[in-house]
């Protein structure tokens, strides 16, 4: 049986995320487990997750509007703590981490800076360094 969609195709956070991540080198967009996961071609390794939960006194805790990244251990642990940031549940023991969005309307700029750094930051991590070459010729790096 297969998952239930778990967004809205037309959310404007999704959107965002949607174009930033879309943005790198052969990614790629599918829905997995109900939810839109962003991945690289050809191996299929997902590089970020829109939209998570996390299981709270026995419940489940939604964070419709999140974006969830695998990030470098020291990365990983600098954001831990910080209010938007959740372990989820299922990937969080595998190192990932959810971070809750700010609002798609451009108020918070620097927060989409971060998160454009954080999706960068999980691609390299989970592409072919032939991409990652790829990405960093392309940004002059």
């Amino acid at each position: 049986m297969p998952h239930p969609q778990m967004f809205d195709d037309a959310d404007p956070v999704l959107a965002r995320i949607r174009e930033i991540a879309l943005a790198l080198p052969a990614a790629a967009l599918k829905v997995s487990h109900g939810r839109p996961a962003f991945w690289t071609e050809p191996r299929g390794k997902v590089f970020a997750y829109y939209g998570g939960s996390l299981k709270v006194d026995g419940g489940w805790f939604a964070h419709e509007q999140s974006v969830m990244v695998l990030l470098e251990a020291d990365e990983r642990q600098a954001l831990v703590d910080d209010p938007r940031a959740y372990v989820p549940a299922y990937l969080g023991p595998y190192g990932w981490l959810g971070l809750d969005l700010p609002a798609p309307d451009g108020s918070d700029e620097g927060g989409w800076d971060e998160v454009a750094e954080l999706i960068d930051a999980s691609y390299r991590r989970t592409a072919l360094k032939r991409l990652v070459a790829e990405l960093d010729a392309s940004s002059g790096d």
